[in-house]
């Protein structure tokens, strides 16, 4: 907030609805999405699916920002959508039940996760990686995010006791260092990088996401690593940097 209103003339007034555009798709969306699935499925599977975001940045960018796509990311996809299908069907490793929906939420924040990034290698590389954080924190989203914590009783019913706060500090953790000085390097790689490779991040995401999830006391069946080991070989497919047809 204190950079967005010190360098609040350098809001690209002219590019607001790209800004707006990234910032839901990139930020507030997601960030239901992700909570809501991973009542259904662990983590885990929530990190591998999430690990299939260049596949989206190629569909979103040939879709609709006329980025070329080649015979070698369109294999890629397909065998990392194998790999997708392998995860909704096999079930969850902790209880192997059938869990689509979820499944899907997360491919929707996927989804919306490329979208942002494709908009703002687009349409936002003339505002610096700093100050485009600030003011999608700030300026677009601060009051929506505001309005929606009031819809679900948290200045009502919160009360300060250990468990509570507890919780609060790993959310705060998570927003600090998981999404706002994360979407600022992400926005800096993509000043130095193309949208493709700056998503390919994503590919260490499943690695860091079991880890976490072994650490925490989720357990992963067979199906779930052959599928993230197909998603994985899928995404080396990828590595090809997509160009802009030129008109």
């Amino acid at each position: 907030m204190p950079i967005a209103i010190s360098k609040y003339k350098l809001f690209p007034k002219r590019h607001l609805k790209w800004l707006l555009l990234a910032a839901f798709t990139g930020n507030f969306i997601p960030m239901f999405l992700f909570p809501i699935a991973e009542t259904e499925v662990s983590s885990s599977i929530a990190g591998i699916i999430n690990s299939m975001m260049p596949i989206f940045v190629i569909i979103v960018g040939a879709l609709i920002w006329k980025f070329e796509t080649t015979k070698q990311q369109m294999v890629g996809t397909l065998i990392s959508f194998t790999g997708v299908c392998l995860l909704a069907f096999g079930g969850d490793g902790e209880d192997g039940k059938f869990k689509l929906i979820p499944i899907l939420l997360l491919l929707l924040a996927t989804l919306c996760y490329a979208i942002s990034t494709t908009t703002v290698k687009s349409k936002l590389m003339d505002v610096s990686s700093t100050v485009l954080s600030a003011f999608v924190f700030s300026f677009v989203l601060f009051f929506p995010s505001l309005i929606s914590l009031s819809f679900t009783g948290f200045f009502s019913t919160f009360s300060f006791n250990e468990n509570n706060l507890t919780g609060l500090m790993f959310v705060s953790l998570l927003s600090i260092f998981g999404t706002g000085l994360a979407m600022m390097m992400n926005y800096r790689l993509l000043k130095v990088s193309s949208s493709l490779f700056a998503s390919t991040v994503t590919l260490l995401m499943p690695i860091v996401a079991i880890i976490w999830g072994i650490l925490d006391g989720e357990k992963l069946g067979l199906v779930q690593f052959i599928g993230t080991g197909i998603i994985i070989a899928g995404l080396i497919f990828l590595r090809t940097k997509p160009n802009i047809i030129k008109k």
